[in-house]
């Protein structure tokens, strides 16, 4: 079998430790600084680290059903040790770290089965519970699905190129890839690779971002020209879009409570050449109301669980709970009641998540109508993770 080398395990190890027992530490920053803080790594390793850690995050409570306990600073190797013996790969023999025992591991890796569905699909209880409650029989293989690894996918800059163009760029930088049918500007990667690093990406000719995400864009249905008000914008992936969907015609402003992130949409926007977007701060409740029906299109992309990104993000599913899901539901409706107010009358609005729990996407969108008679549900939209991509909802809702 093949070896895992001692100062990778380390790397991991540490990572593991950090993402799991300190507050505010999140998975895809965390690996991010390991990788950096390792550049000496060659891109075998650097993929073998990567895949190991998030593999073990994501099976978490199904490693720890095999190490007969939980997860501890004192025992992540065991639970290392527990995912190398489970997965049969980069196996190595841990003793010269603290003399761990692999007998009980392998007399419960050799029964085959385990006793619930939760570890099962490597879920806290509650939350197989409440997908049960709010999809039914279906839950199941969207679990499946979230706990496959994602592909890396593209939205091609067509301010600057074509996906064709695109395409035949990243071939020159030893990328290979490939488009997606019925997703006009998504491309996607045959393997894992540091696109970043890329010339086409430097000169803006792409952002990543899944082919679910991708859709919310194109349902808003923006023409060049109009006023269009993205209202939680954050770093600003969907408001590239929108720009690009406009051909930089128009107005696109970009709201977001928290500056650093509109910040961070300053230098995409600038890499993209993106010109039709004004970035504004909601300090205060006035900067809403001076947009109240001021705007052709919406976009409110809601905060959510996040639980149809868990292929991405399987830390999530670890430092959330049924009360977070219950608080950001109110937030969700807040949001919607506060912000629809921009849409002028004739104007339309898409309020999107990516959570595939239907109470965060129907019902919030059902509740919304019925409390304002002067809006329409023109049309809504799941993309499930069963499908291939991330999970997403998006609702298009008119002023009437």
């Amino acid at each position: 079998m093949e070896l895992i080398h001692r100062n990778l395990l380390i790397g991991i190890h540490d990572a593991l430790q950090e993402t799991f027992f300190e507050k505010n530490k999140y998975a895809d920053k965390v690996i991010e600084r390991l990788l950096k803080a390792n550049r000496k790594w060659g891109s075998q390793d650097r993929a073998v680290v990567s895949e190991i850690f998030y593999n073990i995050i994501r099976w978490k409570k199904r490693l720890e059903y095999y190490m007969g306990e939980g997860v501890k600073p004192s025992n992540i190797y065991k639970l290392i040790l527990a995912y190398c013996l489970w997965s049969k790969t980069h196996y190595k023999k841990f003793e010269e770290f603290d003399g761990i025992k692999i007998a009980d591991i392998l007399t419960k890796l050799k029964k085959g089965t385990v006793p619930t569905k939760a570890i099962e699909y490597s879920i806290p209880d509650w939350l197989a519970e409440t997908l049960e409650k709010e999809l039914g029989k279906n839950w199941e293989r969207e679990m499946v699905a979230l706990n496959e690894m994602a592909p890396t996918i593209l939205r091609t800059n067509t301010l600057k190129t074509t996906p064709k163009h695109l395409i035949d760029e990243l071939k020159h930088e030893n990328v290979e890839s490939f488009t997606l049918r019925g997703f006009p500007a998504a491309v996607q990667l045959e393997e894992k690779k540091n696109v970043f690093l890329t010339s086409a990406f430097k000169d803006g000719l792409f952002e990543v971002q899944d082919a679910g995400s991708q859709k919310i864009g194109e349902f808003l249905d923006v023409q060049a020209g109009m006023r269009v008000v993205d209202a939680c914008a954050g770093a600003g992936g969907k408001t590239l879009h929108l720009s690009a969907l406009m051909e930089n015609k128009g107005q696109i402003i970009a709201m977001d409570i928290h500056g650093w992130k509109l910040a961070e949409l300053k230098r995409r926007a600038k890499r993209a050449g993106a010109h039709n977007i004004e970035p504004r701060e909601i300090t205060d409740n006035k900067v809403i109301k001076r947009l109240h029906e001021k705007a052709d299109r919406l976009l409110i992309d809601a905060p959510c669980s996040g639980l149809g990104v868990l292929r991405r993000n399987p830390d999530s599913k670890w430092k959330i709970d049924q009360d977070f899901i219950d608080r950001i539901k109110k937030e969700q409706q807040q949001i919607l009641q506060d912000y629809s107010k921009i849409v002028k009358k004739g104007g339309k609005m898409v309020y999107a998540t990516c959570s595939i729990l239907p109470s965060e996407n129907k019902g919030q969108v059902d509740t919304f109508l019925q409390n304002n008679p002067d809006f329409k549900l023109v049309k809504d939209e799941n993309v499930m993770p069963s499908e291939g991509f991330d999970g997403f909802y998006m609702a298009l809702i008119e002023r009437v």
